[in-house]
């Protein structure tokens, strides 16, 4: 009788303190593999900078400025990924309130923290589609309200291109000890990836390198 049951009505939903042991489980299991996908990255980082310095030596300013450019991207995905590991314990910490209150009710609860935090993470393209699934399964169990698919939407682009040229320009010095100290504005002027010439090449698959990481 259960099977047909089950067959008629799909299987029944699974306990609630089953349910939100599953999702601590889960955001567990999620911050792991930000932690490595951090190291790789600061592993790229280490490489980046090491040839900024090389290209520095050879004059090679356009190469630097390539380099400087994702070293930047990168330290900016480490940040967000930084960030999405707190979130997520935030996330968990409401779990633990959660598993008090079914011991007196029975029920999750509605959680207006849960949704705003989860509003986030599903815009982190590092862990879209695994926060995307969990948020929701919250939706059905009524912890969270139904998310518009809009805010569901990847993060906006890497921000405004004169912020990116400063922030160039600071690691250049940085790296560079001081010996490149360009202006924003000479960082915005310089050529851009595809115009530079054979020394970039392998730069490209450094770049390409620690895209895949982000990916």
């Amino acid at each position: 009788a259960m099977s047909w049951f089950s067959n008629m009505f799909g299987p029944p939903p699974p306990e609630p303190k089953e349910q939100v042991r599953e999702w601590k489980r889960r955001l567990r299991h999620e911050q792991r593999a930000l932690d490595r996908q951090i190291r790789d990255i600061e592993r790229e980082e280490m490489k980046i900078k090491a040839s900024v310095k090389e290209a520095a030596k050879k004059g090679q300013v356009d190469v630097c400025k390539i380099l400087a450019k994702s070293l930047v991207g990168s330290r900016r995905a480490r940040t967000r990924l930084h960030a999405s590991k707190a979130q997520m314990n935030s996330v968990m910490m409401d779990m633990d309130h959660q598993l008090a209150m079914i011991k007196m009710s029975g029920a999750i609860e509605k959680s207006t923290q849960v949704m705003q935090v989860m509003s986030s993470l599903v815009r982190v393209p590092e862990i879209q589609a695994t926060m995307f699934a969990m948020a929701r399964e919250m939706e059905k169990a009524g912890m969270i309200e139904e998310m518009i698919d809009e805010s569901m939407g990847a993060m906006e682009g890497e921000d405004v291109e004169e912020e990116a040229d400063e922030e160039v320009a600071k690691v250049l010095f940085e790296l560079t000890e001081g010996k490149l100290n360009l202006a924003p504005s000479v960082i915005a002027d310089l050529p851009e990836q595809e115009e530079v010439a054979a020394p970039a090449e392998a730069e490209d698959a450094l770049s390409a390198r620690l895209q895949a990481l982000r990916t």
